[in-house]
């Protein structure tokens, strides 16, 4: 059989494939013999229906269709093992199946076009010596405090006030009524506008900038109008950038009580006996969580470098796969979390997900390959000790070791261990400087400081302290309320 090959983009090789007559009628006899054997024709019984009766009721082109669905396989199959092509994914015809049928005369020669990716043509220019900037994350002691005050603040309890005005810290529970003031027309209330016994912290960003301002003052009892104007960057486009009034109703004023910060306190957050023990297993934490996330800093930098001097072909079929893998770790985070997927998970989304996954599929195939090339040319390999070894160390922390696959487990220790390899070397042989903590992202942090200023200013009709901080806290009159969880465990969120 007669192959010629042509090399195509996307690290595609083109075929072009003459398959003799003698096997395109052998194959088109052989499929018809099938059908005169199964096929059920009226008249006659099954594997005595005569050859031009068949062709007759079934139509030339159908058989012609299902002769050439085998012959086109066994064709390219054929071909790509006579030439040593490494295929990957499918092949796909350069022409329609249509003009094949149209072409094809059983027992005639049959020419076919088809081509089908191979493993990405990759070039390298440079990976020794490069030169990257990394942002440094600095353990900063001042977190341990912080995270202690909202630890005080999740296990405060609520008391009554009587006796004075609203002042800022405190807890209000109000109702409110919101219009809309559009000017020259008469204040109209809004949708989600209004709410009772909604309890709101009387804190700098915890509604609508001028709301908890201006129950400052007030005492249980008290009404007053307050004007606010909703931020331009409003989520609720009707409403953003428009000037509103609330109509709020003080009904009741608490203020917060803390506890000790104590040995005791510390045994009642956390599994340890001491405050001093608490304090040190936090510094741990962030002083570990700092050298992860500066090592995941260099380890992009290093990568965004080198995938600037990678030039590779990728073909669509390694690409699809990243998608479907991505997509699916997706769905599974979903379902881990007690979502029901099969409710939303539409065509559209499914489709939307895989657009929206494309260009990071193909952002971490050239990291992949960019790696790959650099272990090629540095022979960097991992020994089967220390995959054994690391499975081995994970197989302890497994309930059901059962459910695991070990060859695909076997498959992802060696690749994880492989690309720790190739990274140290990579930092070894590259030039890396740390820099300040957001010194290279100034306008990423920007963004982020007004998508939670809109966040914060959002309405909200569950308890503020609650819906805000993402903590309850305890009230010594409403005793059906209970203690937030992470509070009880010890466990920051």
């Amino acid at each position: 059989m007669k192959v010629t090959q042509e090399k195509l983009p996307e690290s595609q090789i083109g075929l072009e494939i003459e398959v003799p007559g003698e096997l395109s009628g052998k194959t088109y006899e052989q499929v018809l013999r099938k059908y005169m054997q199964t096929a059920n024709i009226p008249g006659f019984r099954k594997g005595k229906v005569p050859r031009q009766v068949l062709i007759q009721r079934l139509g030339s082109n159908r058989l012609k269709a299902a002769a050439l669905e085998e012959l086109v396989q066994s064709a390219i199959d054929q071909a790509i093992e006579q030439e040593d092509i490494e295929a990957i994914g499918n092949y796909q015809l350069q022409s329609s199946f249509e003009d094949l049928i149209n072409q094809y005369e059983p027992g005639k020669q049959l020419t076919i076009s088809a081509s089908v990716d191979v493993p990405p043509r990759v070039t390298l220019e440079k990976y020794k010596g490069l030169s990257v900037k990394a942002e440094e994350s600095k353990y900063d002691p001042a977190r341990i405090d912080e995270t202690l005050e909202r630890y005080l603040e999740n296990m405060a309890t609520l008391v009554p006030v009587e006796d004075r005005s609203a002042e800022e810290g405190d807890v209000a529970v109000v109702d409110f009524t919101g219009k809309v003031a559009e000017p020259g027309q008469a204040p109209e209330e809004f949708e989600g506008g209004s709410a009772q016994d909604f309890q709101v912290e009387i804190k700098e960003g915890r509604f609508i900038p001028g709301f908890v301002e201006g129950i400052v003052g007030m005492s249980p009892g008290d009404t007053k109008d307050i004007e606010v104007t909703f931020p331009e960057s409003y989520p609720q486009e009707t409403l953003a950038g428009k000037p509103a009034i609330f109509t709020i109703t003080l009904k009741e004023l608490k203020e917060k009580e803390l506890p000790d910060l104590d040995d005791e306190f510390a045994q009642e957050v956390s599994e340890f006996e001491t405050l001093a023990e608490l304090r040190g297993s936090f510094e741990e934490r962030y002083q570990q969580e700092a050298e992860e996330a500066t090592a995941a800093n260099r380890e992009k930098a290093l990568l965004d470098e080198l995938v600037k001097h990678l030039d590779a072909e990728i073909p669509k079929t390694l690409v699809q796969r990243e998608v479907d893998y991505i997509v699916t770790q997706t769905v599974m985070q979903f379902a881990n979390q007690g979502i029901d997927v099969n409710k939303f998970l539409t065509k559209e989304l499914v489709a939307n997900m895989r657009n929206n996954a494309r260009p990071d599929a193909t952002e971490r195939l050239r990291r992949t390959l960019a790696l790959g090339e650099i272990a090629k040319q540095e022979s960097i390999t991992v020994e089967e000790e220390a995959v054994e070894s690391r499975i081995k160390e994970m197989m302890q922390e497994v309930d059901d070791p059962a459910k695991i696959d070990p060859e695909r487990l076997h498959q992802v220790v060696h690749e994880d261990l492989l690309k720790e390899k190739i990274l140290a070397w990579l930092t070894e042989n590259s030039d890396i400087e740390l820099v300040p903590e957001g010194s290279l992202t100034p306008d990423a942090e920007a963004v982020a400081g007004s998508e939670s200023e809109a966040a914060a200013s959002a309405p909200n009709t569950e308890s503020a302290v609650e819906a805000e901080t993402g903590t309850k806290t305890v009230d010594v009159v409403a005793t059906d309320v209970e203690a937030d969880s992470e509070a009880e465990t010890g466990e920051e969120e």
